[in-house]
């Protein structure tokens, strides 16, 4: 495919993704990137989101968190804590984590900082899974 770039993400467990991309947009952890083929190269934070990217079949979305990402003109490598495809989402366990992470938020006043910070993060995860399993293809 001219035109395009390899797109790979891998996780500590597995190769979630190796295909030829024509684009793809990238939670980085100030926000959001877009890549095309030829893109400067350069090295950032993997935040925690929604991955999209196109291929000569059309838009595909997967969740992506923690980690790194890797750009360079032909190459883009996410190495994430966590990702999956759309398909793959346990939609009740997202919805469960969802109501767990809420109910624990609402006992604020008993968590510490950290413990705070732990459900903060429980509940972007869960968030992120139930909005990409939306897009299930």
């Amino acid at each position: 495919m001219s035109g395009s770039f390899a797109l790979e993400v891998v996780t500590p467990e597995r190769k979630v993704l190796s295909v030829p991309a024509l684009e793809a947009v990238i939670p980085g952890a100030e926000g959001s990137f877009g890549v095309l083929p030829g893109h400067a190269p350069f090295l950032t934070r993997l935040g925690v989101g929604e991955m999209s990217y196109r291929d000569a079949s059309g838009w595909h979305y997967l969740t992506a968190a923690d980690g790194v990402v890797e750009v360079l003109p032909d190459r883009v490598t996410v190495i994430a804590a966590i990702s999956e495809h759309a398909r793959e989402i346990d939609i009740e366990r997202a919805r469960a984590a969802k109501q767990s992470a809420e109910e624990a938020m609402r006992q604020a006043a008993k968590l510490s900082d950290q413990d705070m910070l732990l459900v903060e993060v429980s509940l972007k995860r869960a968030l992120m899974r139930l909005r990409v399993a939306d897009r299930r293809e």
